[in-house]
């Protein structure tokens, strides 16, 4: 890759990975994660990689946050990173400001031979170019970023978590666009979100997801092509995958015995010796045959996932072909295995706008191909599967506009 590169034909790489389990386990997941991302690097060799990870520091923050660092330097010091001699880390740390933190963290590698990307100050209002490797963690008050928690009542249970969204923007010779990292509401139980289609989760991920997009096309700054990555929690419609998966059974209710709630649903084959099929509680999710999820990749189960239909206007995605990407065991010697925690989903994915979608080549050939893929679909990689985009860019999408600076237009 030597010489200087035009936009056009620029290879991006987009990487969404929640990393919470990483840091459970510093030993082994860290490592088996950290190879298979830099094999992903190494098969494509782009000239432009983004990174969004999501729960940085760990489900045990207050404790494991020390070690973040010490995994961004293993990650920037590989030999995969050798070549990319200009890096943006922006890592959200201080999680002793609840109504602030959301544990994103964004990296942003840019490869020698690229020589004509600037990065936008949100300040000034204009293109910079990028020099050397900034690291800013904690607060991230930064003028190159915007950092957004969503508000409290936005949050099902109306208590801070780690959920929001950064945006930065980029231009790359004459093509400009926004990356937006986010990380929505989980679904709580397993039981409420079975009680009816859709559940109440989904709402509240909706009513997120439409914030967000609302910030990042208002009036503030010019509008441009978006693509946002990151862990949508999206979840199969839980009452229609439940009714297909259990169609042949009878259903058994477990109520407490003190208030009489709901603890436990067992859907039971109706012959066949009563086998049971399905046990749902709060946290739990045991269905009798995995293979579902796997085979051709999960794939018959996509009718089921729809959160995203609501935007079918607004935001749009390649095709689907690998498996749901949480939630997979945390056991670094299972690289297949499903948690029975959840019911499996696409909870990551990379998602665009119309004009960002026109910003992808169209491949002449196999070895320029377009990838919508998981990263380490046979290795532990923690209870997500990092899921990647990569592409080349097709910088004759859009005629320049008539601002000071040059970016693609938008449709």
């Amino acid at each position: 890759m030597a010489g200087k590169l035009t936009a056009q034909g620029a290879g991006i790489l987009l990487v969404t990975a929640n990393v919470g389990s990483l840091f459970e386990d510093l030993e082994n997941l860290q490592k088996l994660w950290l190879r298979e991302f830099c094999q992903t690097v190494q098969a494509h060799r782009p000239q432009f990689v983004a990174v969004h990870f999501q729960e940085v520091g760990g489900k045990n923050y207050e404790a494991s946050m020390t070690h973040v660092d010490s995994f961004i330097q293993e990650l920037h010091s590989s030999d995969a990173m050798k070549d990319y001699n200009r890096a943006r880390v922006y890592l959200d740390k201080n999680y002793k400001s609840p109504e602030q933190f959301t544990a994103l963290g964004c990296c942003y590698f840019l490869h020698e031979s690229l020589k004509n990307i600037q990065q936008f100050d949100f300040k000034a209002k204009k293109f910079k170019k990028v020099f050397g490797k900034d690291i800013l963690s904690d607060a991230l008050c930064s003028a190159s970023l915007e950092k957004e928690k969503f508000p409290l009542d936005y949050f099902p249970e109306r208590k801070w978590s780690r959920k929001g969204f950064i945006r930065t923007r980029w231009t790359l010779g004459d093509c400009a666009f926004d990356l937006v990292n986010i990380h929505l509401f989980h679904d709580a139980s397993n039981l409420v979100a079975w009680e009816k289609s859709p559940s109440v989760y989904s709402g509240a991920r909706q009513k997120a997801l439409g914030f967000v997009l609302d910030r990042i096309t208002d009036q503030r700054f010019e509008r441009l092509p978006y693509f946002i990555f990151g862990d949508f929690n999206f979840r199969l419609d839980s009452k229609q995958v439940i009714e297909s998966l259990c169609s042949t059974a009878t259903m058994q209710t477990v109520r407490s015995a003190d208030s009489n709630e709901v603890q436990k649903l067992i859907f039971k084959e109706s012959d066949n010796d009563h086998k049971v099929l399905l046990q749902l509680e709060k946290k739990l999710f045991h269905y009798i045959n995995q293979d579902v999820f796997r085979e051709n990749n999960g794939t018959q189960l996509l009718e089921f996932d729809r959160e995203l239909c609501v935007f079918k206007e607004r935001l749009h995605e390649l095709d689907i072909s690998f498996p749901p990407s949480y939630p997979y065991s945390e056991d670094s010697s299972q690289g297949k295995q499903y948690m029975n925690t959840r019911c499996p989903s696409w909870c990551d994915r990379i998602l665009m706008s119309s004009s960002a979608k026109d910003l992808i080549l169209k491949p002449e050939n196999e070895e320029k191909s377009i990838t919508y893929d998981n990263i380490g679909p046979n290795v532990c990689m923690g209870d997500h599967k990092p899921v990647y985009l990569y592409f080349r860019l097709n910088s004759g999408a859009g005629k320049p506009n008539a601002n000071k600076h040059k970016c693609c237009v938008v449709q």
